[in-house]
């Protein structure tokens, strides 16, 4: 929810606080400063800067979101409903910047963990199904458009007509 900065500042507020609070012997409050700090440590290694680096990715900032994902000291320490989505973007911020290898291993990664929804999940298969396509991996194209077929009645009509557009893409390269 913050960044590393923000966080850092909270928490040096509260770790003053705790100072001055042990130091006047007011030890229930210092104990709250002590947790708050735990919290925002904690907060950092299990939520990380997601909310704002999504953000930023919305309003199309690709390098903001990136310098801002990549404040994760660890992205395989985040919560597991956190790594899919740091994962899935990754995948958007290197494919923006045309690294398909990079974005490609990323979507295959957030593919693996539960995202926000089924539309997401299945735009990272078939982000890694396009990008095989690109790459002439038809085989990997193939499974992971295989792997949409079980989402089939959930998602949008939008991405339900990419999908069939990779098919019909797939077919010509097949022939």
């Amino acid at each position: 929810m913050f960044t590393n900065r923000t966080r850092l500042f909270i928490g040096f507020i509260f770790f003053l606080s705790l100072i001055l609070l042990v130091h006047i012997h007011i030890y229930e409050l210092a104990a709250v400063a002590f947790t708050m700090i735990v919290l925002l440590g904690w907060d950092y290694f299990k939520q990380g800067t997601l909310v704002v680096a999504a953000r930023q990715f919305h309003h199309k900032q690709y390098d903001k979101a990136e310098r801002t994902l990549l404040e994760i000291f660890r992205p395989e320490w985040l919560s597991k409903n956190r790594r899919g989505y740091y994962e899935f973007l990754m995948g958007g911020v290197c494919l923006q910047k045309q690294e398909y290898v990079d974005a490609e291993l990323h979507y295959e990664i957030a593919a693996q963990y539960p995202l926000r929804s089924i539309n997401d999940h299945v735009a990272a298969l078939v982000h890694v199904a396009n990008i095989s396509i690109r790459m002439g991996n038809y085989e990997k194209a193939e499974a992971y458009l295989h792997l949409t077929e079980k989402h089939d009645t959930n998602i949008n009509a939008k991405m339900r007509d990419v999908i069939d557009r990779l098919r019909q893409e797939l077919k010509k390269h097949k022939l």
